[in-house]
């Protein structure tokens, strides 16, 4: 008998954390991929990209926008279901609301980048929507199983 994954019969904590991590990845994909656009590396070394001066204050913005989803990857596998569900809930519809205002005016290939990572944050926010309580599945419950 072979076991079919689905999301219905899938730990909800895993697919949202590998979810999380799928849109870290395409967040990198999309940074790499600008290396190559005709004079984007002239404009990293000036301080400049497309005419905005890359300040301290903006780099820490960007570094948050980024660790935001690096934490849930944990965050998901460890917080209970309860506050688990309402935070993936949350900081999906923030991330949403984040990577729309960074791409008011995107090409193409960022059109692209956008849209993989909004269905991806649409799948977690309608998961963590769904996902009804049966019994603890974190880790934390899962260690105390094992002790």
């Amino acid at each position: 008998m072979r076991l079919k994954m689905t999301h219905n019969n899938a730990n909800p904590r895993l697919l949202l954390s590998i979810l999380w991590v799928f849109i870290i990845l395409n967040f990198f994909a999309r940074d790499i991929h600008e290396l190559g656009r005709p004079g984007m590396l002239e404009q990293m070394m000036s301080g400049t990209i497309d005419g905005v001066v890359i300040t301290e204050m903006l780099m820490l913005l960007g570094g948050i926008m980024i660790e935001i989803p690096i934490l849930m990857t944990v965050l998901t596998l460890l917080l209970t279901h309860g506050v688990n569900r309402w935070l993936n809930i949350g900081v999906g519809l923030l991330t949403m609301a984040m990577i729309v205002s960074m791409n008011l005016r995107p090409d193409l290939d960022n059109v692209f980048f956008m849209s993989i990572q909004l269905i991806a944050l649409i799948a977690i926010v309608g998961i963590a929507w769904l996902w009804r309580a049966s019994e603890r599945t974190d880790a934390i419950a899962s260690s105390r199983r094992d002790v």
